[in-house]
């Protein structure tokens, strides 16, 4: 799916993805038990692995 994303398309997904991340990390600051912990971190994983996915597809693309 994300192979035909415009560079457009891509900057705007990206974008969404820091935002996200950057909930993620000031919702973890205020949670508090291992569970919320736990799924906070995986769901950090998750978003900075798309994360990085996308910025190298948008990286080729200037190549």
């Amino acid at each position: 799916m994300n192979a035909t994303l415009s560079a457009a398309e891509l900057d705007d997904r990206i974008a969404i993805l820091r935002d996200n991340i950057r909930q993620l990390i000031e919702q973890a600051t205020g949670a508090s038990g291992e569970q919320n912990e736990e799924r906070t971190a995986d769901r950090l994983a998750q978003q900075n692995d798309e994360l990085d996915k996308l910025v190298a597809q948008r990286d080729a693309m200037e190549k």
